[in-house]
């Protein structure tokens, strides 16, 4: 493979967190609270980063299993199948994230985490123990892998307790 080609499939999954991050900056130029504005990241992020990423990664595993197998530098086995569906579950936690409250973002970006922060650590183990460098187990993976679920909590986080601070009421002279 060319370097080219290594670097574009490297960095193909930062796709899911530049599109989402560029969607929500554009439309919370509009907003007019800063409740509203961490509405509009917490949607573009759960719908774009954590659900269409994660769909994308079911189709691509479960349609291409030898592309995606060459991709992670492994062969191909059951272990695809199973990494599809455990991304599809993360695709429909993304999805219901959209319209959840504070305290379930946060729980669905603990629940990611707990997947992807394990896939990072078994990507990294595989670059260092074993030479794994290839497109799919180095590069924007590792990126994604760590900052979906992160970024999910962080803006929930955020939300709760921007919620939870009181916000000065309007007196009407009489």
């Amino acid at each position: 493979m060319d370097t080219f080609s290594y670097l574009a499939q490297s960095a193909f999954p930062l796709v899911w967190i530049l599109v989402p991050a560029i969607g929500a900056f554009v439309r919370a130029r509009h907003a007019t609270s800063s409740h509203e504005r961490l509405e509009i990241w917490q949607r573009w992020w759960a719908i774009g980063a954590m659900g269409f990423g994660s769909l994308w990664m079911t189709v691509a595993f479960l349609a291409f299993p030898d592309v995606m197998a060459t991709a992670i530098g492994f062969g191909r086995t059951p272990f695809l199948f199973e990494i599809a569906f455990a991304n599809l579950g993360l695709a429909v936690l993304g999805f219901r994230a959209a319209s959840a409250t504070s305290r379930e973002r946060i729980t669905i970006g603990l629940g990611a985490g707990m997947f992807l922060w394990g896939a990072v650590v078994g990507h990294v183990y595989q670059w260092f123990a074993n030479g794994d460098h290839a497109s799919g187990n180095t590069g924007g993976v590792l990126v994604t892998d760590l900052l979906i679920p992160a970024v999910m909590i962080i803006l929930a986080m955020r939300s709760r307790r921007l919620a939870a601070t009181p916000r000065p009421t309007v007196e009407m002279a009489a």
